[in-house]
């Protein structure tokens, strides 16, 4: 993935700054538990919007957005930002899951492909 691409998902600055200061077998471990607790939010958010829950959804939109944050995921951290605070009805929910879903699948790549090149 070109760098330019990979800056439309990560900060690239944060990132570095990890690698330089923790190493890359830190980043990596990073990244693994990320991974793992991302199903987990997923899941919870999945869950929230099929029972329709406002305080759930809000909640665990806030957990992952933090976790994107943390691992330097931009794009979806504003994604987050945003879905966190929607007014939108279940249906609409549905199709914004969806959507969070391929954006997580995404950045999730974008990391991967920007440390196979460090």
């Amino acid at each position: 993935m070109e760098t330019e691409q990979a800056s439309h998902y990560l900060d690239l600055e944060l990132l570095q700054g990890y690698l330089d200061s923790l190493g890359k077998a830190i980043v990596e471990q990073m990244f693994s538990l990320y991974s793992q607790q991302v199903e987990i939010y997923l899941h919870d958010i999945e869950r929230a919007q099929v029972n329709d829950s406002l305080a759930d959804w809000q909640e665990h939109c806030h957990k992952m957005k933090g976790a994107a944050a943390s691992v330097g995921m931009c794009k979806l951290h504003g994604q987050l930002k945003l879905l966190e605070k929607t007014a939108a009805s279940q249906q609409q929910k549905a199709v914004l899951l969806t959507e969070l879903k391929l954006a997580n699948g995404q950045a999730m790549l974008a990391f991967k492909d920007w440390l196979a090149s460090h």
